[in-house]
């Protein structure tokens, strides 16, 4: 454990009389609140409570320190930096009691919001994401030239995620004006830092970032002020990350109902010598700064505040369920509008060529869009799709980034929130299980839960046929048909990949799109040369048929049309679905009643591939006009294989002729 030092010693430095007077009033109330918190909780009033108690100085030294126009990530115990920002207690209170006049409309609890005119982004459970963020924010305001600093917190038992090592290292390489507070409050939930970490002191860990670090006692708020102001005017001229370590101690459980019990004897009592109210109440009437009149008058009219908030959250009702409202707020709205080209001229392109001159356009459209991923620079990506835009874009907005794709998916929200537009490139579909947290908690939820649009397209180079083996090759566009939130984008032409990128650029959510890297160079067609967009979430009939509906989507629909050329006697209709999510219900049942035959073919694996969902869909929305049972066909329920011959048979080409041949003849 770290070693107490008491008592605290506040440095009055040039502060006022009025200014320390703030300060202790902007101290004294997230104390106030959380003890009536408190008693909330015992009386059934809140559902659940993580205590900030003992750890206030740090909150609210921070938040002050910082310009009210710098963004700031909180974590669940930093009720100070809310109360500090100026949040209305009554929407605050509201929010902490579930009732529609919070923060999230009674979808998330506690602190799990932010508030964008209060420049506050807040956190999710996983709480290492957060740092992600962080970055993205800090990037944009570099970009733009705001000189503004961000401050993010973290714990030190939620420092111990990779999403803390990731974030720092984005940041120390890109130098980023982040500041990241670590409270140092010694234990996550049960388990003490001795266990957390081996090395002396968490400032030790920024050796090997390259970048500064400051150790400060957590529990002193005029040490938090001054530092985290000094910090934050020095890297808003000198833009570089720096790790702040503010020792303090977790005078609660992890959070109410966890207790205690398991902290040492005395070790309680030890820091409540160093409380960080009271300490600094005793020193600002030992000094003459506040009577005791002043104290108790701060006191009444808090408690006060504290009162009419609460009436007000009482007043507030319930939530009322509305299930369209709940569905219809999974998105950001935004007016979408075809947008045609504007000439006649086309010329031949390829599917990367379709996607590099699609990147281009939307490059020139938005001076404000960033694109991020390994090696996609000077070396224009692995596939080459990004080729030649470090010489006509630079640098700032073509980045090549470490291999942190948790810390890029972060940064990529980051600068949605900070008012940018943002394109990740996962190198590969495999690897964005490294960024799967962020996208699935943090992209997917983050408008459902309070109403911040995530302005980013990921782009996800997929599939099989390239010998690439199990970890290069695999199709995980279902990984996240299940995830609401989410739009799922998959072309399988180069005109329709072209339209349907730009449209995703246009819209203002998150948009996965992939791209089968087979198709990269092996397919092309004529393509406009003008800026163009496809409505997303519609799909596209290859060809008309009358007998067998073949519904599919990506390579998928060139294995159909290569079988349908050696049977000129089957007469199939074949739905590209373009877009997984949302899918097109409408096109899919209207074809399937108009054949009576239906056959769901994709590249993914059998058990659980979207193919299931499209059959189950079908048998319950056309039983009565189906002629023959509902037929999937996809690849084998095993890894990937690298060598030619079994990735051949893994895959479902030849199983789907046979199947094709079957069903016509039901």
């Amino acid at each position: 454990m770290i070693t107490i030092n008491t008592p605290l010693n506040f440095e009055r430095k040039n502060y006022s009389d009025e200014e320390l007077k703030k300060i202790y009033i902007a101290i004294l109330r997230p104390r106030m609140i959380e003890e009536k918190m408190l008693v909330l909780l015992r009386q059934g009033r809140i559902s659940k409570w993580f205590s900030g108690f003992g750890q206030e100085g740090i909150s609210v030294g921070a938040a002050l320190a910082m310009n009210k126009d710098e963004f700031i990530l909180p974590m669940v115990r930093n009720l100070g930096v809310f109360t500090s920002r100026g949040i209305p207690l009554n929407k605050l209170f509201s929010q902490f009691q579930g009732k529609v006049a919070g923060f999230t409309k009674g979808r998330d609890r506690s602190f799990h919001f932010g508030a964008i005119d209060y420049k506050i982004v807040g956190m999710i459970s996983h709480l290492g994401p957060q740092l992600g963020i962080a970055d993205g924010i800090a990037l944009a305001s570099k970009l733009k030239k705001e000189n503004r600093a961000t401050l993010v917190f973290s714990g030190d038992g939620g420092a111990s995620e990779g999403d803390f090592h990731e974030a720092i290292n984005v940041a120390a390489v890109w130098d980023l004006p982040v500041i990241f507070i670590i409270e140092n409050n010694q234990w996550g939930l049960s388990t003490p830092s001795s266990e957390q970490y081996r090395c002396k002191q968490f400032v030790d860990k920024a050796i090997g970032y390259g970048i500064d670090a400051v150790q400060v006692d957590g529990n002193n708020i005029l040490e938090v002020y001054q530092t985290v102001k000094k910090i934050a005017e020095d890297i808003r001229k000198n833009p570089r990350p720096i790790l702040l370590e503010c020792v303090t101690f977790r005078m609660r459980g992890h959070e109410e109902a966890s207790g205690t019990k398991y902290y040492p004897a005395g070790l309680q009592d030890s820091w409540s010598v160093k409380d960080p109210v009271v300490t600094f109440e005793q020193w600002l009437l030992k000094n003459k700064i506040v009577t005791g009149e002043f104290v108790e008058e701060a006191k009444t009219k808090i408690k006060k505040e504290i009162e009419e908030g609460l009436e007000f959250a009482y007043a507030e009702p319930r939530p009322i369920p509305h299930t369209e409202i709940e569905i219809n707020d999974l998105f950001a709205p935004f007016d979408f509008s075809i947008t045609n080209p504007s000439t006649e001229k086309k010329s031949e392109k390829r599917l990367i060529d379709a996607i590099h001159d699609g990147l281009h356009s939307a490059m020139k459209k938005y001076p404000n869009l960033v694109l991020m991923g390994q090696d996609i620079a000077e070396y224009g990506g692995v596939f080459k799709v990004t080729d030649g835009f470090v010489s006509e874009f630079g640098k700032e907005r073509v980045r090549n980034t470490p291999l942190c794709e948790s810390a890029i998916v972060g940064a990529a929200l980051g600068l949605s929130i900070n008012g940018m537009k943002a394109m990740m490139e996962m190198q590969f579909a495999d690897f964005v299980t490294e960024g799967f947290n962020q996208i699935v908690n943090n992209l997917a939820k983050i408008h459902w839960r309070w109403g911040q649009s995530a302005d980013v397209v990921i782009r996800m180079p997929t599939g099989a046929g390239v010998a690439a083996g199990p970890f290069h090759s695999q199709s995980t566009e279902a990984w996240f048909f299940h995830i609401p939130g989410l739009k799922i984008v998959y072309p399988s032409s180069p005109s329709d990949a072209k339209g349907l990128l730009l449209a995703a650029f246009e819209d203002p959510n998150p948009v996965l799109f992939f791209e089968h890297k087979a198709l990269y160079r092996s397919i092309s067609e004529e393509v406009s040369d003008d800026y163009y967009t496809i409505e997303i979430g519609k799909a596209k009939k290859v060809c008309e048929g009358s007998s067998i509906s073949i519904i599919t989507y990506g390579y998928g629909v060139h294995w159909a049309m290569e079988v349908l050329k050696r049977h000129p006697e089957i007469s199939a209709e074949v739905i590209d679905l373009r877009t997984l999510l949302p899918l097109d219900k409408d096109a899919i049942f209207a074809s399937v009643k108009k054949t009576g035959k239906v056959i769901v073919l994709h590249e993914d694996t059998f058990t659980g591939g979207i193919g299931g969902e499209i059959s189950a869909l079908i048998s319950e929305n056309c039983f009565e006009f189906l002629d023959a049972p509902v037929v999937r066909i996809a690849s084998l329920d095993t890894p990937i294989p690298f060598a030619a011959e079994l990735e051949n048979n893994f895959l479902p080409v030849s199983r789907f002729e046979e199947q094709l041949i079957k069903l016509s003849t039901y």
